[in-house]
């Protein structure tokens, strides 16, 4: 990695949470301990009901540099939306809060941008040689057929359209406006990028996903959500 490059990067992270007692102390430790030398933390409670928000007041907030709070339940979308809104460093990047993701890994989503090669840059957990949980099969079929569908529609070539790890130069972000409200956001944000003409790259990641039991909240109904947000942003928009 470019050092000196390196020391002028700023980065805003946002972390869209709901619900996320049990990880989110966790999550933002880790976040703050990421190797990124001047990050912008922006948290996005989306109206948590199980004393997430009551952590983020009284524990989290004076760590981060702005926690947003959602009055009413919007789902993942709505929150990405007010954060990246927020936002006013060179690059953008999404981190959830329940630790499937690894912020030590920063460096590989910012790699691309700080050689002036990339635009966007979409971490995969299907490629490269990082370490991955071994979960559920049906979930990695439907991620092949969403990304698969995608793609086609598209025209690029990933091989994880549904990843969390998404990087984007904050102008080019804030440029597009989001209109999905819940998981919605993956599949829409992917069409209107593929249309603008952006240097895209993919870098692979590490996954320690969770189980339903653990606090997973995405489902079947979110899939076929995504296929039709899928053929409504690349055919309708």
């Amino acid at each position: 990695m470019n050092q000196s490059l390196d020391k002028t990067l700023k980065v805003s992270i946002i972390i869209p949470c709901f619900n996320e007692r049990l990880t989110i102390e966790k999550a933002i430790g880790a976040v703050c301990a990421a190797p990124i030398p001047e990050k912008e933390i922006i948290v996005v409670d989306d109206c948590s009901t199980d004393g997430t928000k009551e952590i983020l007041a009284n524990k989290i907030s004076s760590r981060v540099d702005r926690v947003i709070y959602h009055e009413k339940n919007q789902g993942k979308g709505a929150a990405l939306r007010s954060g990246i809104a927020a936002a006013t460093k060179d690059i953008v990047i999404i981190q959830d809060a329940d630790l499937e993701y690894d912020p030590q890994e920063y460096p590989i989503l910012l790699e691309s941008f700080i050689q002036g090669k990339a635009d966007v840059v979409y971490g995969s957990r299907f490629m490269g040689g990082k370490s991955h949980r071994v979960l559920y099969y049906w979930h990695r079929v439907g991620n092949l057929i969403l990304t698969t569908l995608s793609n086609m529609l598209t025209n690029i070539n990933l091989t994880d359209m549904e990843t969390c790890y998404k990087a984007f130069r904050r102008e080019i972000i804030q440029s597009i406006k989001i209109e999905e409200n819940r998981f919605g956001f993956e599949p829409e944000i992917t069409a209107k990028i593929s249309k603008m003409g952006l240097r895209i790259y993919e870098v692979g990641i590490s996954y320690y996903g969770r189980t339903y039991a653990e606090g997973k909240k995405i489902n079947w109904k979110d899939g076929l959500w995504a296929v039709y947000c899928i053929i409504k942003y690349n055919l309708f928009r």
